[in-house]
């Protein structure tokens, strides 16, 4: 186990609006960033993940979704929470326009073929 991976911690979110929710929070933040969203398909699953971290640990927020995405982007209403995935970034001052990064390969081991705990 690499040093990395000692201090990594995954959360699994049950549905996409939750995992979307860190986004709006951390947007809200002092340092008002935004987290990118990232694509990639691991161990034969379409997995949507935002990575965040702070010293001395990082956190891996995921959440398995059925297929591949087809857009480049995610509009996520500030307000609401509601979300779409759109091809460009629209003029909806409400949302913010999250890119989805698609990776080909990372180090991270996500636990996907475990049991949920």
């Amino acid at each position: 186990m690499s040093q990395a991976e000692w201090f990594t911690t995954y959360l699994q979110y049950e549905n996409l609006k939750d995992l979307l929710s860190v986004i709006l929070y951390t947007s809200q933040s002092f340092m008002t960033i935004t987290p990118l969203l990232y694509h990639i398909t691991y161990q034969k699953k379409e997995i949507l993940f935002i990575h965040t971290g702070i010293v001395g640990g990082i956190v891996s927020h995921y959440h398995i979704i059925e297929d591949k995405p087809s857009k480049n982007f995610v509009e996520l209403n500030k307000m609401t929470g509601d979300f779409d995935f759109v091809d460009n970034v629209g003029s909806n001052t409400q949302s913010i326009y999250v890119p989805i990064v698609r990776l080909i390969k990372s180090t991270l081991r996500f636990p996907v073929g475990q049991q949920h705990g």
